[in-house]
């Protein structure tokens, strides 16, 4: 594995970061200039009943250094090409939705999720309550974990490895309930629209490279 994340490292970095960038400038720009009235999402009894959990922002964020994990760990510049292919397809279904349907955390839920606490205010200075359903927090995490988990098959990870990776995906959608920047709506939704891409990129890709 240490060989993989080293294999085209500069590449993959930049790759990466690219990626990031562009689907920012399009997220934060549907963010600020929504096409429709934004409609608020309906709460569950879940949604009522959890409490806001500041120290559930550290899950929510680690969803930054968990997505580039797939990538860094395959060797070939195709599948690296091919993975960013479908996840980037993902994406724009997402913001697709974001522009048909503008949805946004009822205020009165996101205003109590913290404000002016620490890494809360910055997010919710940046990132306001709304491109809400679905997720693509919990979209994205749950692909990535269907192609971590693949990979770790692949070079053969340990079980306590394997079970990391369970865990990590359950702490980021646990988090984006616990400090209110999504209700279980949006979850749902975005692990569904995770599935539609997940299933079939497994299914449809370049053959794995092994190390030589």
């Amino acid at each position: 594995m240490a060989y993989r994340v080293r294999h085209h490292l500069v590449l993959k970095t930049l790759g990466i970061t690219a990626f990031m960038w562009v689907f920012f400038l399009a997220y934060f720009y549907l963010l600020r200039h929504p096409a429709r009235p934004v409609q608020e999402m309906p709460l569950t009894a879940l949604d009522r009943a959890l409490p806001f959990q500041p120290a559930a922002f550290v899950a929510y964020a680690s969803l930054w250094v968990y997505v580039g994990i797939p990538p860094g760990l395959m060797l070939s510049l195709r599948e690296v090409l091919v993975y960013g292919l479908w996840m980037g397809s993902l994406c724009l279904v997402g913001l697709g939705c974001f522009y048909l349907w503008p949805t946004a955390v009822p205020l009165h839920v996101y205003a109590a999720g913290g404000a002016g606490q620490g890494g809360m205010a910055l997010l919710q200075g940046v990132d306001a309550a709304g491109n809400a359903c679905p997720s693509l927090h919990v979209a994205t995490a749950t692909f990535t974990a269907a192609w971590v988990h693949r990979l770790m098959r692949l070079t053969g990870a340990p079980t306590p490895m394997v079970a990391l990776n369970g865990l990590w995906l359950a702490l980021i959608v646990y988090s984006t309930l616990a400090i209110k920047q999504h209700v279980l709506i949006d979850a749902l939704a975005g692990a569904l629209l995770a599935a539609l891409f997940a299933w079939p990129s497994l299914r449809w890709h370049p053959p794995a490279t092994r190390p030589r």
